[in-house]
């Protein structure tokens, strides 16, 4: 039987989403409760990658059982027992056998949260940045990225893929009511560190080192060492998992 799980994780205390043979990850944590908590060895799937330090506001995963469970509810409320502070499961479900949390997700979306003042309180979710941005200039810049899909300028090096193709859906930027820039990307796959790459070079349009026009420059040269640095990790959460409506409908 395979069920599905909802969840959220703050990513401070581990290596990344991916199972590591000498660091904690979220997903071995989450196996060890699970296979504690049903008693043999459960293995989970999840949606994609996240990197060191990077949260997931809401992250799917699969895993299977030989029999189906008589109460997910109870399950799920034992297995926020088991598990760390810092990962909550929020809903159970049962999927069809096929489903699959990576390989059947259509969209991801990501937020990444500039904060422009020193806040003790959120310097393990956002990136305090003290110097005046200018949100307009980095719109314009980031409605560029929907007229390309190759992003090899933000792609990691040596990280193997396969192609730097990605469709963007939505890229911009808002200010929200406590004053902390909020970056929404939608698409349907994302490079490895190419949300914290893409930031990074949108945040040097906001503070002029690049023209938007600039920005398109960098896109459209395929050339990685004309972007900006990374972005540092704590600022970036993974937002959203859509699939279609037959495979899963979000809950949470």
């Amino acid at each position: 039987m395979r069920y599905f799980l909802e969840l959220r994780y703050n990513g401070a205390a581990y290596c990344g989403w991916q199972r590591q043979n000498d660091q904690p990850s979220v997903q071995q944590t989450i196996e060890r409760a699970l296979s504690t908590l049903l008693r043999t060895e459960t293995l989970i799937t999840g949606a994609g990658r996240t990197d060191t330090g990077v949260h997931a506001s809401y992250y799917v995963a699969h895993f299977d059982t030989p029999a189906p469970l008589a109460d997910p509810e109870q399950v799920r409320y034992k297995l926020n027992r088991i598990l760390p502070p810092d990962i909550t499961i929020d809903s159970l479900s049962a999927v069809s056998d096929e489903a699959h949390a990576r390989f059947d997700a259509r969209e991801r979306e990501y937020h990444y949260f500039v904060e422009p003042e020193k806040n003790p309180f959120n310097r393990e979710s956002t990136w305090q940045y003290y110097v005046d941005l200018d949100l307009e200039r980095m719109n314009r810049a980031a409605a560029f990225l929907l007229e390309f899909d190759d992003f090899t300028s933000f792609a990691k090096l040596n990280s193997n893929n396969k192609t730097n193709i990605c469709h963007i859906i939505t890229a911009r930027w808002d200010l929200q009511p406590d004053g902390v820039l909020r970056f929404t990307i939608r698409a349907d796959r994302f490079l490895r560190n190419m949300v914290r790459a893409i930031v990074g070079t949108l945040v040097d349009v906001g503070r002029g080192r690049y023209t938007p026009e600039d920005f398109r420059e960098i896109i459209a040269s395929k050339d990685l060492s004309r972007s900006s640095g990374g972005a540092p990790a704590q600022g970036l959460f993974l937002s959203d998992v859509c699939y279609p409506s037959k495979i899963f409908t979000r809950r949470r």
